[in-house]
């Protein structure tokens, strides 16, 4: 498939995709199923990206990061996405929580989390979402009293990505407000050893290397230089870190909507059923140009939403941002299911990698944050039409 994006892209921009595709080409699909039916996680990727430099691409360089932004680091998960092994942990560990500390980090927390961060050595993980409170960030119950110079959290968190192999979570709480008894929303950091935080795997349909996990903090006592950034700051930290988780969820849908439309192609050149390819048929070509049509467009909308981000832009950066992660969500969705079906019988076989996807696909669309949720963000925030919720 032929992309035209040389005249969108940096020189170094392009250099950045040429590499980052080759090295996803070494792994493959292949290598990720072979890590998920064998219940490891994608160390070795994870440790080759790093050393390349490519995971803290979006860092400060004097923490050992790359000193670039969003714009490349959504590169990257694009390219191992489309080469069949994405990460899902760089959306969290350098996008989110390495964005977080980069920004409003203490000096002491940026130099204990950010080299680890860009070399891979450390993760991170995130937890924000609550059992009974969903898309609606407002309702979180996880809170932080203070008791003497420490804090005190308790809570549950559900649907949080690598626990496991993260060295701590960054979590979401709320702490009283001293002056109108509000409850406003804060990040602190967690240990992964910290006592009184426990962890239970959710049983997933969804098969990939990094699991998921229920949270139950219980007391769980926190140093006061746990607190990233501003008590007072509030939901301005919190959507530093949203923002690119969405501009990054994008990236790994348009990255796995290739995949699959890129496998959907090769075969419908080659299948041979009558006298011609079965590509040469309209019913079968027009809706996979329709599906690489939806991907260049989400894209050019993840691409947009990188750029305003990165130049500090942090308003016209959410409206980008959902938008692009709605679009890639639908256009992977898409893309995954007319690759299956144009593969007929043999989309559904582990042989051409396609079956897995079906699932998997779903996830932009569900999370960070569901559609539907962005169709509210959208109507109300960019049509001004009333708020119904």
């Amino acid at each position: 498939m032929s992309t035209a994006r040389t005249a969108l892209e940096t020189e170094e921009h392009q250099a950045l995709r040429a590499a980052v595709a080759a090295l996803g080409k070494r792994y493959g699909r292949g290598y990720m199923t072979t890590v998920i039916r064998e219940g490891k996680h994608t160390d070795e990727l994870w440790a080759e990206a790093a050393k390349l430099g490519y995971l803290g691409v979006n860092l400060p360089e004097e923490y050992g990061g790359g000193g670039g932004g969003m714009a490349e680091l959504s590169i990257v998960l694009e390219e191992l996405g489309a080469a069949g092994s994405p990460l899902l942990m760089m959306i969290v560990s350098p996008a989110i929580c390495g964005t977080v500390i980069a920004r409003f980090g203490t000096e002491e927390q940026k130099r204990a989390w950010l080299p680890g961060l860009a070399d891979g050595s450390l993760t991170m993980a995130f937890g924000i979402t609550e059992p009974d409170a969903g898309s609606n960030s407002h309702r979180i119950t996880t809170t932080a009293r203070r008791d003497g110079h420490d804090w005190v959290l308790t809570g549950r968190k559900v649907f949080v990505s690598g626990v496991d192999i993260a060295d701590a979570t960054l979590i979401v709480g709320r702490t009283e407000d001293a002056r109108s008894g509000k409850l406003k929303p804060c990040l602190f950091i967690v240990p992964r050893d910290a006592p009184g935080f426990g962890r239970n795997q959710i049983d997933m349909e969804l098969h990939a290397p990094e699991k998921q996990f229920e949270l139950v903090l219980d007391d769980v006592r926190l140093p006061a230089d746990a607190l990233v950034g501003d008590e007072d700051a509030g939901l301005l930290q919190l959507f530093a870190g949203l923002n690119p988780e969405r501009i990054m969820t994008a990236a790994f849908g348009i990255g796995m909507g290739r995949f699959a439309l890129g496998r959907a192609v090769e075969y419908a050149r080659t299948r041979q059923v009558w006298k011609d390819p079965i590509g040469a048929h309209q019913a079968i070509a027009h809706p996979l140009a329709t599906a690489h049509i939806d991907l260049e467009l989400s894209r050019l909308m993840m691409q947009k939403a990188a750029r305003l981000y990165d130049e500090g832009d942090d308003i016209g950066a959410g409206e980008a941002a959902n938008m692009a992660k709605y679009a890639a969500g639908e256009a992977c969705v898409k893309a995954v299911d007319q690759a299956v079906h144009t593969l007929g019988g043999n989309g559904l076989t582990r042989e051409y990698g396609l079956a897995s996807l079906i699932t998997a696909s779903r996830v932009a669309r569900i999370a960070p944050v569901s559609r539907e949720m962005i169709l509210n963000y959208v109507s109300h925030q960019s049509l001004g039409l009333p708020k119904s919720y």
